[in-house]
């Protein structure tokens, strides 16, 4: 069980990719092409996110069954600043559905991503001790990814590696439009 003072070979590992910067997805993207690449069935779930012409999404096709993807985020862009009932609604069912991927007998990923669930957890979306108890539910022979800005300081607690993305630079300031197989 994650504590303060965890024992690393009792528990999945677990990444966190968090910051303002660019790269977050990208990052637990890459690791999900490694973990591929080694036969390792890999499960992202995406909260917050609806786009089924992302390249992740539509790599699934190719990928599965060894890989899969889910989206739980509405039709555009959750505001921020004000999250609606629906936006709390499809973070639940992204939750519940991970604890479904963890009980698995079969099929077990060997990678599981949860894309954005820190900044869903910042939002006040989802609770921080659900995702300490999703962590909790992983096997030890599992990698467990975090993605999404400000991730609160009891995830950060739970994790092994920690990567803070800070952007320095990016073409969005300069009015130059997402590119398909590199933003998305």
């Amino acid at each position: 069980m994650i504590s303060d003072g965890h024992d690393y070979r009792k528990h999945a590992r677990v990444h966190l990719y968090t910051g303002d910067g660019e790269g977050k997805t990208t990052t637990a993207l890459g690791l999900a092409l490694r973990a591929l690449g080694h036969n390792h069935r890999v499960a992202v779930v995406q909260f917050l996110k609806s786009n089924k012409k992302g390249g992740e999404f539509k790599i699934m096709r190719k990928l599965a069954p060894r890989y899969e993807i889910y989206q739980f985020g509405r039709e555009g862009t959750a505001h921020l600043s004000r999250p609606e009932n629906i936006d709390y609604v499809l973070a639940d069912e992204g939750v519940k559905f991970t604890e479904k991927i963890l009980k698995r007998t079969n099929n077990k990923p060997r990678l599981l991503v949860l894309d954005e669930i820190n900044l869903a957890v910042a939002l006040g979306l989802i609770k921080a001790n659900r995702v300490i108890n999703l962590i909790n539910k992983a096997t030890p022979d599992m990698t467990v990814i975090l993605t999404g800005r400000r991730a609160p300081k009891k995830i950060v607690k739970c994790a092994d590696l920690i990567t803070n993305m800070r952007m320095i630079k990016h073409p969005y300031r300069g009015m130059r439009g997402a590119v398909d197989g590199a933003e998305y």
